[in-house]
């Protein structure tokens, strides 16, 4: 039977009544790709089996497509007319989509100045009414939760549980693509800490084994790792600017239940994985999709995780296009020869600087 999206497939485990009818568009089924290339850079010697969940191929690029389907659905099924959100971009993106196929208003708040193109471009194109605030998304965040206290505006944030229960079903297609299993370590990203809650949420309930879980935050965005709101946070990773999130406890809580641990790693070490992604094993990301790998190569060299014949999984968050000005940026400009074989013949033998 063809792949008709997540709350299909995983009905079973989603607390949806039989009467609700999914608003999708076919999401998840995303490829967990073995990365051996990879492997042998980061542990080198050590018989690692990594893979990467590649979530960049949902819809809209990113994995908070799962989480929307699901939130969408309820809000439809509610009655809702109008959906809000704040976001740093992914979501915003994904709010526009799931909205559109519903045929419902759309509005995104977003950070001014603090947006990916990618980002921006796909939630104007999907139609959402995007407004940019003078402020960090922790302010956004706050003012869609107040204007939902005053009107009857769905809220579709990952404070919103719906989107938690959607997004779960990425760790059961883990399992599923594993052979019936969950990996020994997970690792993720940690922005709003929506996406390390549910997939914590999805372990438990699968009953096929619950990883430890490695949660990495940009070094400027680290609220986890220092304990403390960050009210100005800074990283070339934007998807993961956060000072303040908003699942902080459920995500500590996951943390600690798993064994896991969350690290913090500078700017340099995301761009180094992301390029690593991209050279080594031919995956495009945005930024913040290679915190992962960043903070599992750190550990590693720290020894506090020992990868000799461990199963680990990286989830990449975005697709590279969510951030072209990002990969324009980092990339050498391209050679510019003379329209002749003899100048390319030259280029191919080194013999031109």
């Amino acid at each position: 039977m063809a792949w008709q999206g997540v709350l299909h497939a995983y009905r079973d485990y989603l607390p949806f009544g039989k009467d609700v009818k999914p608003i999708t568009l076919n999401e998840g089924n995303t490829p967990l790709i073995r990365a051996g290339r990879l492997a042998g850079v980061i542990a080198p010697g050590a018989n690692l089996n990594l893979y990467l969940k590649y979530e960049g191929l949902n819809p809209t690029g990113s994995f908070k497509d799962r989480g929307m389907t699901a939130a969408i659905t309820q809000a439809v099924h509610e009655g809702a007319k109008t959906v809000i959100c704040a976001s740093t971009g992914n979501t915003a993106a994904s709010a526009a989509a799931y909205a559109a196929r519903a045929g419902l208003r759309c509005l995104v708040l977003v950070p001014e100045g603090k947006i990916a193109l990618g980002k921006l471009a796909a939630s104007l194109a999907y139609g959402a009414e995007v407004i940019s605030i003078d402020g960090s998304f922790d302010d956004a965040l706050a003012l869609v939760r107040e204007i939902v206290r005053r009107h009857p505006i769905a809220l579709v944030n990952s404070i919103n549980p719906w989107r938690l229960e959607g997004q779960k079903t990425a760790a059961f297609e883990i399992c599923d693509q594993l052979g019936g299993r969950a990996p020994d370590w997970l690792c993720l990203p940690v922005g709003n800490a929506g996406n390390i809650t549910a997939y914590w949420m999805g372990y438990r309930q699968y009953g096929r084994g619950e990883p430890q879980l490695l949660g990495g935050q940009a070094a400027g965005a680290a609220p986890l790792v220092s304990g403390k709101v960050v009210a100005k946070p800074e990283t070339i990773a934007s998807a993961i600017r956060i000072g303040n999130p908003a699942r902080w406890q459920q995500a500590l809580q996951a943390l600690d239940e798993s064994g896991g641990i969350v690290t913090a790693v500078s700017d340099d070490d995301i761009l180094e994985s992301w390029r690593l992604l991209a050279q080594l094993e031919g995956i495009f990301v945005e930024p913040a999709s290679a915190t992962g790998v960043a903070a599992l190569k750190q550990q590693i060299a720290l020894g506090a995780i020992d990868p000799a014949g461990q199963s680990i999984v990286c989830v990449l968050t975005g697709h590279g296009l969510k951030d072209p000005d990002t990969a324009i940026a980092q990339a050498a400009p391209p050679r510019t020869l003379p329209a002749s074989v003899e100048a390319l013949e030259a280029y191919l033998t080194g013999q031109t600087s």
